[in-house]
């Protein structure tokens, strides 16, 4: 295990910095391996909705740090993060503390002094040893889809990452779960049990489906009929469910049936099967009559989700599959590939910005593994115009296979960047 197996150094700092996590208000904590970031997004919104003031801890950024922490609606400015930045190191000291445990004391630290209804804050890894665990009474715990990520830090069973997923469940809190593998389940409802901690789970106390283009979600005394989430694919309609009834169970009256519908239908969550309109690459596309696509997904159970969405958009008019893809070495790029393969998509490698991302020859043959045409390329650009060579109908278009390469695209354009 090469993770600090202890939040001890982050609740440290907060102890110097006055505990902060305690003066934060109600504080929602989201873990899970997929789809937590897109529930996080549908959380907010829904809550801004019905007016509250939202603060909210995600990661990681696509272009830039601010990203990471939002402040009643509105990324952390560059003054105020810059103020915040020199009292969280000077409470640090020169004691060790790493990137991710300083970010989370520093968005707390903001969190406190600004007045807020409601926290979200997103686990960074796994969730029982994360930097953000560190809150004895969250107002709600919510564990979306526990799958195979981070194999070199949170383990190689399913049951050993779902251990560390659940770690965020607190004794007597409402906890609030999406569908899981047998194996994961078994794990999540022995803690919550364990806790004393009220467990309703997708599956069992509630369920979310598409329904002629909305989306139902029904618990045991109330159905909602709700609009078809504004994020693309039909795992959404699952993320979205999963953060109506975790809204609530906040048991906030504020929010009401038609402020969940509004952060339904508006949610903005950048890099998750996000359809490129604006900079160069978009241009691109316009020229080529092509639609261009953008997801971060990296993992086997995020391109079962990728397909999934792919497959409805090729159900629509024919047209075939292109993949641009950029990986970092420690994914299971092969598995990832292998979701695909049910719709033979062109596939297109490349490398990007980070001394970890695998060389696109090396995640050409993981593609060919996986039963696909591939074909490295130096550069998204170059890849574009492999896909749309030829004169016939451009191919639907993804660019995906790490949020790194995600943002390595967004920030092309200040026209694109996460606002």
């Amino acid at each position: 295990m090469l993770i600090d197996l202890s939040t001890g150094r982050v609740e440290r700092l907060l102890e110097a910095l006055g505990r902060p996590q305690d003066r934060m208000g109600p504080v929602i904590h989201v873990a899970g391996t997929n789809g937590k970031g897109s529930t996080t997004a549908y959380l907010r919104a829904m809550a801004e909705a019905a007016g509250l003031r939202v603060h909210a801890l995600t990661s990681p950024h696509l272009v830039r740090f601010c990203e990471r922490i939002r402040l009643a609606g509105a990324l952390i400015s560059d003054d105020e993060l810059s103020d915040r930045i020199d009292e969280v190191e000077a409470a640090n000291g020169k004691e060790p503390i790493s990137f991710f445990e300083i970010t989370t004391a520093l968005a707390f630290h903001a969190f406190a002094r600004s007045p807020a209804d409601l926290c979200i804050v997103e686990v960074g890894l796994g969730g029982r040893f994360d930097a953000t665990n560190v809150f004895a009474h969250p107002a709600v715990s919510v564990i979306s889809p526990i799958d195979y990520d981070h194999l070199e830090m949170l383990g190689l069973e399913l049951a050993k990452i779902a251990w560390e997923k659940a770690g965020i469940i607190k004794s007597g809190r409402p906890v609030v779960a999406a569908r899981q593998a047998d194996e994961a389940l078994a794990v999540v409802e022995a803690e919550a049990s364990r806790l004393g901690a009220p467990l309703t789970l997708m599956g069992r106390d509630f369920d979310a489906y598409e329904d002629r283009g909305r989306l139902m979600v029904q618990m045991e005394t109330r159905l909602m009929d709700l609009p078809a989430p504004s994020l693309f694919g039909d795992h959404q309609f699952a993320n979205a469910g999963l953060a109506a009834v975790a809204i609530l169970a906040l048991d906030d009256r504020r929010i009401d049936e038609a402020a969940i519908a509004a952060g339904v239908g508006g949610a903005i969550w950048p890099g998750r099967f996000q359809r490129l309109t604006a900079g160069p690459l978009a241009k691109m596309a316009r020229a080529r009559g092509a639609d261009l696509w953008l997801d971060g997904g990296h993992n086997p159970h995020a391109g079962r989700a990728l397909s999934d969405a792919c497959a409805r958009l090729m159900a629509k008019d024919g047209r075939p599959l292109a993949l641009i893809v950029g990986m970092l070495g420690r994914k299971d790029a092969r598995g990832f590939f292998e979701a695909f393969a049910r719709l033979a998509p062109q596939v297109f490698t490349t490398g990007f910005e980070s001394p970890n991302a695998t060389p696109a020859d090396a995640l050409a043959e993981a593609a060919r593994a996986a039963g696909l045409q591939a074909e490295p390329v130096n550069g998204v650009q170059a890849a574009l115009l492999g896909a749309w060579r030829g004169s016939g109908p451009a191919p639907h278009t993804l660019i995906c296979g790490s949020l790194h390469f995600a943002g390595d695209v967004l920030a092309m354009s200040e026209e694109t960047w996460p606002t």
